[in-house]
């Protein structure tokens, strides 16, 4: 097919357009409609007869279950890939899901490349989705390249060359920290310890290095109580 059109159906305003907004802007895609309720996405799902439709499971006049009961009984020419998005992670909730025939089942928050991909993958376009599996990848490595490239500018910025001892602890520990901010509080509990994990050494040999002491100095990091 040249172009994948989707129903979006959730009851949160915001999210719906971010969706709509975000799909409407990838190539081979287009939303036809988006719906507030249960009601509404089957009302569209009859009138447009979309290749996908992405179905929050909590919605009022008409639960995604509903949605997906209703679509079993009714005689549609095709039946759309159905997307189910929900907060509830439990496996009976899934089960019941699967069992009634969704394509995909994400928990929110999901990730909205990904979507993407179960988009194509949910509308047979394997050849798409694999396409689109590759690009997300290369641009995940170049925002880690990136990132390694802007923490040794950093560190040549302040003074601190490679070859000092416990360049490569610091290093992980600026990336961990910028992946959980909260780490700056927990250092001596959970970020030596943790660098200490990925090095396969002591957390007390992590502390001890000498560029640890020299940054932790420089910037007066002190571990809250």
């Amino acid at each position: 097919m040249d172009t994948v059109r989707i129903v979006v159906a959730d009851d949160n305003l915001q999210l719906r357009n971010m969706i709509t907004e975000y799909l409407g802007e990838q190539s081979g895609m287009e939303v036809v409609g988006a719906a507030a309720n249960g009601l509404e996405a089957i009302e569209l799902v009859q009138e447009q007869m979309p290749d996908v439709l992405i179905c929050d499971m909590i919605m009022p006049k008409m639960d995604g279950y509903g949605v997906l009961e209703q679509l079993a009984a009714m005689k549609l020419e095709k039946r759309p890939g159905v997307i189910a998005l929900t907060a509830l992670g439990r496996d009976d909730f899934i089960a019941r899901a699967i069992d009634l025939g969704v394509s995909y089942y994400m928990v929110k928050p999901f990730d909205f490349a990904m979507l993407a991909q179960r988009v194509y993958e949910a509308a047979g376009e394997e050849n798409r989705a694999d396409a689109l599996s590759t690009r997300i990848r290369q641009e995940n490595n170049a925002s880690a390249d990136n990132l390694e490239e802007r923490i040794a500018n950093l560190f040549l910025t302040v003074g601190i060359p490679a070859h000092i001892k416990g360049y490569q602890f610091l290093r992980e520990a600026v990336k961990m920290v910028i992946d959980n901010p909260d780490l700056m509080g927990r250092i001596t509990k959970e970020l030596y310890p943790g660098i200490a994990h990925r090095f396969g050494t002591t957390s007390s040999k992590v502390e001890r290095a000498e560029f640890i002491a020299l940054v932790s100095d420089r910037l007066r990091i002190k571990e809250s109580a």
